[in-house]
């Protein structure tokens, strides 16, 4: 059975007031295939491992035999799912899902897995990523009189691979041709009574890995990042490659590269930012890449001054090697409220205009009468990174520099980052003088193209970075390149 849980209050959470000055990931995506293992309870844990890469809902779906069970709401995965609610969610096979929209209004309806009706039996899909041949898609779906009850491409998917199913096609080859209509970044997890499925685009642009279980038989785990298995106790296997699909059955793990020229793009800003700190990423954490953006930014753009801290939480890593190399003392300068997460209570007009401070509040007696250097890893729209000077200033900091560990954003994503409109992105419209100016910074300067591709230590052409060039590795119609809320009007 599906539970049903009618939708009361179309709450968005995505509003200007409290949308952060960061590109947002997203979406986390988890799955296993486990006999005799509480599939719901580890799923949970999973997800929530990969809470930060979506906070705007969360879902589960389990298979037992024939039969799907699912649960998924608005709100974080400890909000969403209790004791009761897992222990109503049976079976060996488990796909899960935390969203944060980029196509697709923040609605329940909007969140997933997906789950559509086959002539195999029911599937659940899980998606991290965007496509941008949305509008197409639909249309042939729609022709094909499928009912679309949301507003997201993931659906879409889901729905492809239902007609190629319910045209004759078994599981892997119905998913294969589905997958061959699709343009853009996806990294699926899809659940069947069968088996499970891992599939990553031709060019791998969002990530995927592969974990097992030290269990009788083996228990494989799909996930969007090492964390997601280490929480669970988990081992790394490897990654599911571009263009690949891994179908784990009772029979074990089966890979099918179903694209002949995979062309490997992972998304850079993975490793800058997205991905947690401890996640593998070409055999080592992201942390060990982090801190040596901050060691190349301090070559770079050398400073002096007296004490260098990071933006909590992605600045650490990159601030802790800018002092390594500068030999400017590391230290503490904001304190993170760890518990402010996405909420659905805003703060008053007039809380705002008394400078309501939920997220960050500067040390004063660290920060009086010090030269400062603030490591942040990217620039968006600018407006919290103004608002951090001012209270840096505030707090007594005789002089505020600014370094950032990635180079100027400069175009939007459309492979399943929420960025702005590229007229919204401060380093698309002004230099580096006129971006200081706007900040009120003493001094601004961010990390080269070069130093970022190259401090990676793997093949430079091997990362998507069009956010910083404009150069995508999958061609973006003209239409969705005039507007990035030209899918979202089209399709809702």
């Amino acid at each position: 059975m599906i539970p049903h849980h009618p939708v009361t209050l179309d709450q968005s959470i995505n509003s200007d007031e409290n949308h952060y000055d960061k590109p947002e990931e997203a979406c986390g995506v988890f799955g296993i295939y486990a006999p005799e293992k509480d599939v719901a309870k580890l799923t949970y844990f999973g997800l929530y491992a990969l809470q930060h890469r979506g906070q705007e809902s969360a879902g589960i779906a389990t298979f037992e035999g024939k039969h799907v069970y699912l649960h998924k709401d608005m709100g974080l995965v400890s909000q969403v799912f209790n004791e009761t609610i897992l222990e109503e969610l049976p079976g060996s096979i488990a796909v899960g899902h935390t969203r944060y929209s980029t196509t697709g209004s923040s609605r329940r309806v909007n969140a997933q897995p997906a789950v559509v009706d086959t002539r195999l039996g029911k599937l659940a899909l899980a998606h991290n990523g965007n496509l941008v041949n949305t509008i197409q898609l639909r249309e042939e779906l729609l022709k094909s009189n499928f009912n679309l009850v949301t507003s997201t491409d993931s659906e879409m998917i889901a729905y492809a691979i239902a007609e190629e199913v319910n045209a004759g096609a078994e599981w892997l080859e119905g998913s294969i041709r589905a997958f061959h209509r699709c343009q853009g970044a996806f990294s699926l997890v899809i659940g069947t009574p069968d088996g499970i499925m891992g599939v990553r685009d031709p060019n791998g642009i969002r990530p995927l890995v592969i974990g097992t279980l030290d269990s009788s038989p083996v228990c494989y785990v799909l996930a969007s990042e090492t964390c997601g298995l280490d929480i669970i106790g988990a081992e790394y296997l490897r990654d599911v490659e571009p263009g690949e699909s891994v179908w784990i059955t009772e029979n074990g793990l089966a890979s099918l590269p179903w694209n002949q020229q995979p062309q490997r793009k992972l998304c850079i800003f993975e490793m800058i930012y997205f991905a947690r700190p401890d996640s593998l990423m070409h055999n080592e954490t992201l942390y060990s890449y982090r801190m040596r953006l901050g060691r190349r930014l301090a070559e770079e753009s050398p400073i002096e001054a007296d004490i260098v801290f990071g933006v909590p939480d992605s600045g650490i890593p990159a601030a802790i090697g800018f002092s390594q190399t500068s030999g400017i003392a590391y230290g503490e300068g904001l304190i993170k409220n760890r518990y402010v997460g996405r909420t659905f209570i805003q703060p008053t007009q007039s809380m705002r205009e008394t400078g309501i401070k939920m997220k960050l509040n500067p040390l004063k007696d660290v920060l009086f009468g010090k030269r400062v250097v603030i490591i942040d890893d990217s620039i968006v729209r600018g407006t919290t990174s103004r608002k951090l000077v001012k209270a840096l200033r505030d707090a007594g900091a005789a002089e505020v520099h600014m370094r950032i560990s990635s180079p100027p954003v400069t175009h939007p994503c459309f492979y399943g980052i929420d960025t702005d409109t590229q007229d919204q992105l401060i380093a698309a419209t002004k230099s580096v003088a006129e971006i200081t100016k706007q900040l009120e910074v003493d001094t601004l300067a961010y990390l080269s193209w070069e130093g970022m591709l190259v401090t990676t230590k793997e093949d430079t052409n091997s990362f998507c970075s069009a956010c910083f060039t404009g150069d995508y590795p999958v061609a973006i119609p003209e239409q969705v390149k005039r507007s990035k809320l030209i899918l979202e009007k089209a399709i809702v």
